[in-house]
């Protein structure tokens, strides 16, 4: 018997999706040609579900920064910084990420997942008190088994479920850390910050967002939902990543707490793992600096959601609770959303196809995550691929979807 046996659901799970002609997992693009069009199976794709949120991955600035910080300085750093050195593009990068997010301290990590594992196995430790969104990313819960803390998980945005089972905890010794995110990466709701802020005060907790995808996309200069809910000063610790907005890869930790530095020497994450390469770091610096001189990448992007948010309900289709760039689409049964994302696929639009138990309550998504590069034509194409797919499967009727479930 194979070591693997023991996932044998999984793998019986994963066949019967190949089976039936779709494998979700190994998608294999021929050419990404921009931001927003690619090549599968030499067919032209409009890219609909890429986190590409402000569209820079192919800004001519930020490419050339890499390539000329790799010129310059090589491929990679080959080790972490403990072991092989500071290089001054991480400080420089930690730099202008505490600036831009007005801390006194910033710590980059190799990974956004590497930064949640980093951050929250440092933050709190057995006796601790580690307070989860139920909703909350994998990354958040890796991070919490890896600091031994207890894990009390409270229902998806609900601040009265956190206050109650904080009120619980009156007397009992250790730190509390609530842990709740900008924009949840599959339904694209928001956390209630104000009233999680208030819990926070009410209950001498500690609080840490996750930005990492309203990081470039809420809040006057893109800072996120800390700064568009007006709540920055209650919260303690801002996580992010840069493979959303930045259109690179790392993560990053800001905070005005004392001794954060002590974090460098005591998170293991950020202790054994290579640090960011040269280039990586010059083209997110060129992002950062996009991200705050041209507001207009935000607004182009909320413009795109909105219209295929709005066009998608207009249909009758059952998504997510709120518009940002995000845009989930349920779906009855899996056959149904297997199927639904295979002819979008034959049509010309790639998303994401997101199955259980990767999604909260076990509901079957089309996930669409919409950039400021995408054009009007562009997401009208999406949306009248989306209808006539919906049609072809009976899943619409008279302009109306089938009982889905409400998100």
């Amino acid at each position: 018997m194979s070591i693997l046996a023991k996932h044998g659901a999984y793998k019986h799970a994963y066949d019967a999706l190949r089976a039936s002609g779709v494998d979700p997992l190994n998608v294999r693009f021929d050419a990404v040609l921009s931001p927003t069009e690619g090549v599968i199976g030499g067919r032209k794709m409009i890219l609909l579900g890429t986190n590409n949120y402000l569209g820079l991955t192919f800004d001519p600035d930020c490419v050339e920064r890499a390539v000329e910080a790799t010129r310059g300085q090589g491929t990679g750093t080959t080790g972490s910084r403990v072991a092989n050195g500071t290089y001054g593009g991480h400080k420089e990068l930690e730099g202008a990420i505490a600036q831009f997010y007005g801390r006194k301290h910033a710590m980059v990590f190799s990974t956004g997942y590497q930064a949640n594992l980093g951050v929250l196995s440092t933050l709190v430790g057995r006796g601790d008190h580690l307070m989860l969104d139920a909703d909350s990313h994998a990354s958040i819960y890796d991070g919490s088994r890896l600091g031994y803390a207890e894990v009390i998980r409270f229902r998806h945005n609900n601040p009265d479920d956190l206050y109650k089972r904080l009120r619980r905890l009156e007397g009992v010794p250790g730190d509390r850390l609530i842990v709740v995110e900008g924009i949840y990466s599959m339904l694209g709701d928001t956390a209630p910050l104000r009233e999680i802020a208030q819990v926070k005060r009410e209950t001498g907790a500690y609080l840490l967002v996750d930005e990492a995808h309203s990081l470039g996309v809420l809040g006057e200069t893109g800072r996120g939902l800390a700064q568009a809910a007006g709540v920055e000063a209650d919260v303690d610790f801002i996580v992010g990543t840069f493979s959303k907005s930045l259109g690179s890869v790392g993560g990053f930790c800001v905070s005005d707490s004392d001794d954060f530095d002590i974090m460098r020497i005591i998170s293991r994450p950020y202790m054994f793992t290579a640090s960011l390469p040269p280039g990586v770091m010059a083209s997110t610096l060129g992002a950062l600096e996009k991200l705050q001189a041209e507001p207009h990448l935000r607004h182009d992007l909320m413009r795109n959601a909105c219209r295929l948010y709005d066009g998608l309900r207009a249909m009758g289709f059952e998504t997510g609770p709120e518009p940002n760039p995000i845009v989930a689409v349920a779906m009855p049964d899996q056959e149904t959303a297997v199927m639904f994302w295979k002819m979008l696929i034959e049509g010309g639009v790639y998303l994401n196809l997101a199955l259980p138990p990767a999604t909260p309550s076990n509901v079957r998504l089309l996930r669409s995550s919409v950039s400021a590069a995408h054009t009007t034509a562009q997401i009208d194409t999406a949306l009248d691929v989306f209808a006539e797919t919906g049609r072809s499967l009976g899943f619409l009727t008279s302009g109306r979807r089938r009982a889905a479930g409400a998100l």
